[in-house]
């Protein structure tokens, strides 16, 4: 049995359904807080069960007869999110899960400029702590969050950030098969992974000539402060803890911390990964 937590979100919903074309539906379970968001995967023959990382002896029940559980980050940061999974870990070691699989991310570490790759360092520190066999998914960048930094430049046509560093932007499709693939090869990494990343790490320059091309229009990239972006964030509405994050992540950018091309994600899904460029066409003919 494999356990799949937040199987009604973006990566947890594609990973299902990747892994759904790989193993039978009854090897299938996920654990999520709306079982009537999953009641198609119910019926299809994937166990739904409800669990909330806020209710440990929900997640006991939803992990139970877990051989391998993908445990998928939180939408949370800091102290909350590392505690919900805390939480988790804890109920999977109850449940007697055999292997646990996180949605960690490339440039995990305690001490990177960006919150979400320490709140996923303190989580892998949680994993090695519990003796049960693991594995953390270094994914790339996602894609989408590029393309919401691109949103206003659509009307604009000007791509106003702080200053950045090379990204490799990657696809949440390509991440799903490849965490499909990974829990139908059970035990094919121990540990982290090499980091599964897109086939290019671009900056925003470059993203604007990508974006020229794309669109058959010009975009140019202006440098923006530090401090004007985080205004501008607050002044949209963004409140100070997540205008600090979003900051961040050009400052972890900048310091190369996601800049890592590899391989893995590519031998992985059997093909190269998607391209940024594919990926914005997609997105902006939509």
């Amino acid at each position: 049995m494999i356990i799949v937590t937040g199987a009604t979100g973006k990566l947890g919903r594609r990973t299902v359904e990747r892994l759904l074309a790989r193993v039978p539906a009854d090897r299938v379970g996920v654990s999520v807080r709306d079982p009537h968001k999953a009641k198609d995967l119910a019926d299809r023959g994937v166990r739904v069960r409800q669990g909330s990382f806020d209710d440990p002896a929900s997640l006991v029940h939803a992990f139970e007869g877990a051989e391998q559980l993908l445990l998928v980050s939180l939408d949370r940061t800091g102290e909350e999110c590392v505690t919900g999974h805390r939480t988790a870990i804890d109920a999977a070691v109850k449940a007697g899960v055999g292997r646990i699989l996180y949605t960690s991310q490339m440039g995990a570490a305690h001490d990177s400029r960006f919150q979400a790759c320490r709140d996923h360092a303190r989580t892998e520190d949680l994993l090695r702590a519990t003796g049960l066999p693991w594995t953390a998914l270094r994914n790339g960048f996602y894609a989408s969050s590029a393309l919401q930094f691109l949103e206003p430049a659509r009307h604009t046509g000007d791509i106003a950030l702080p200053a950045d560093g090379p990204v490799t932007w990657t696809g949440h499709d390509d991440l799903a098969e490849a965490t499909a693939a990974i829990l139908a090869d059970e035990g094919r990494f121990e540990g982290p992974t090499p980091p599964l990343t897109g086939p290019a790490a671009l900056d925003f320059d470059t993203v604007a000539e990508i974006a020229s091309r794309a669109a058959g229009r010009p975009f140019t990239r202006t440098v923006v402060s530090d401090d004007a972006f985080h205004e501008q964030a607050l002044a949209h509405g963004a409140p100070a803890p997540i205008a600090d994050l979003l900051l961040s992540i050009f400052a972890a950018a900048r310091n190369g911390e996601f800049s890592a091309v590899d391989a893995t994600l590519a031998e992985l899904i059997g093909r190269e990964p998607a391209t940024f460029r594919s990926q914005l066409e997609r997105a902006w003919v939509q």
